[in-house]
């Protein structure tokens, strides 16, 4: 078979054909297979180099491993055997090779990275100050002048573990900033894999029960608390209202006496009444497609109701405190409210939406004189789509999530 500029390869398909002999004695430009997609490839020049070839995402990718006076045939055969088991685990052995280009900031730097990047969506510059010194104060000590890429669960335990159970929710705080720079990290190309943020709790203690007011679950929670709601065996009416409460980010009374005339299928838009809201202003709020899900079945469960989510008669809307019961079920030491705070404080620091999409979308009063006259519309559009990356978010974690049965 013909290569490349006419070079002529020669293949040995037996495992480890090559040998320090053989490679000596070799003098004639070509690619020499040594087994398993790793070649000797000799130039017109006589220089000697090692190249793999394997298949990463269903692509063919020539790996050049280094030349033969830097890397020993045993040394190319483990590189070899190292990004092959890569290429088959959907790992990309090109993005080590760039990334070991690369200089790799410290968590320091990164940190205050993404702090600047996400100037424009804090609260106020109180709220983007609280953010950055949360982590000098508890995670530099521990990490902050260490590689971003070096960085895993023992690091991130000797920050958390001294204040977890003394100043849990500054703990919760500091450990969810740390996952949100190390996921910018991963997506800057400076990490791979799994964020370890995602599985600390399990090597840190059980927090005791809070008793604040509106305890909030913090938002990397979010997606395993939806998780505990769609894995019962039948779909309920408290677990519909429940999600659908996460995912339009709305107060409890709004959703519990929710009716189906305010619903809007074609436009996917729920309109709550002036009546129902705080502010005492109507609230339209776009509803992403997983909600149109949640309605439908609803709908097939409260027949013949004018409540979207009915208690037991049909006649009255659910009972708040058929919610916090579903928490206790999921042993959940936080409020239903607190979703509304954990939906706030991921736009804030784990998207670029503008404030005042995220206040619009929590219905929240404008008492600055001059953002009211600059949102005089309802943001409706920009709206929709913090909704849907919100969704998005919240199925993120949990792809296996239990499809809502049929029923009938």
């Amino acid at each position: 078979m013909g290569g490349p500029t006419g070079i002529q390869i020669r293949r040995k398909h037996p495992d480890k054909a090559l040998n320090v002999l053989a490679i000596r004695a070799i003098d004639k430009p070509g690619r020499y297979a040594d087994g398993n997609g790793l070649y000797l490839k000799v130039d017109s020049s006589g220089a000697k180099r090692w190249e793999l070839r394997t298949v990463v995402r269903g692509k063919r990718c020539d790996i050049g491993l280094g030349g033969l006076k830097a890397v020993t045939l045993a040394e190319a055969r483990e590189q070899a055997r190292k990004y092959r088991a890569m290429a088959r685990n959907d790992e990309d052995p090109l993005a080590e090779k760039r990334l070991a280009r690369k200089v790799v900031p410290t968590f320091r730097v990164a940190a205050e990275t993404v702090h600047k990047a996400h100037a424009k969506a804090w609260k106020n510059a109180k709220h983007g100050d609280q953010w950055i010194n949360t982590l000098k104060t508890y995670a530099y000590p521990a990490f902050g002048d260490r590689r971003i890429d070096q960085i895993d669960t023992p690091e991130i335990l000797k920050a958390l573990s001294p204040i977890w159970l003394t100043k849990q929710e500054t703990a919760r705080r500091v450990r969810q900033r740390i996952g949100t720079v190390l996921d910018w990290a991963k997506a800057a190309g400076f990490r791979s894999g799994n964020n370890p943020v995602e599985e600390i709790s399990k090597a840190l203690p059980r927090q005791s029960e809070r008793k604040g007011h509106h305890a909030a679950i913090p938002y990397a929670e979010v997606p395993a608390f939806v998780r505990g709601l769609a894995g019962a065996d039948v779909a309920t009416i408290p677990d519909l209202a429940f999600e659908f409460l996460i995912l339009t980010a709305a107060r409890t009374g709004e959703v519990l006496e929710a009716r189906w005339e305010e619903i809007d299928l074609d436009q996917a838009a729920w309109t709550i009444p002036a009546g129902r809201m705080k502010a005492g202003r109507e609230h339209r709020v776009p509803m992403a497609p997983r909600c149109i899900e949640l309605l439908a079945r609803a709908k097939q469960l409260a027949a013949g109701s004018a409540f979207i989510f009915p208690g037991r008669s049909g006649k009255k809307p659910m009972s708040n405190m058929v919610l916090l019961m579903a928490m206790r079920r999921l042993k959940s030491p936080f409020t239903v409210h607190g979703f509304r705070s954990a939906f706030r404080d991921w736009a804030s620091e784990r998207t670029n939406f503008a404030r005042e999409i995220c206040e619009a979308a929590l219905a929240h009063i404008v008492k600055d004189k001059t953002e009211a006259a600059y949102r005089r519309g309802d943001l409706f559009e920009k709206r929709r789509e913090l909704m849907d990356t919100w969704a998005a978010f919240v199925a993120s974690a949990n792809a296996d999530i239990v499809p809502l049965r049929r029923i009938g």
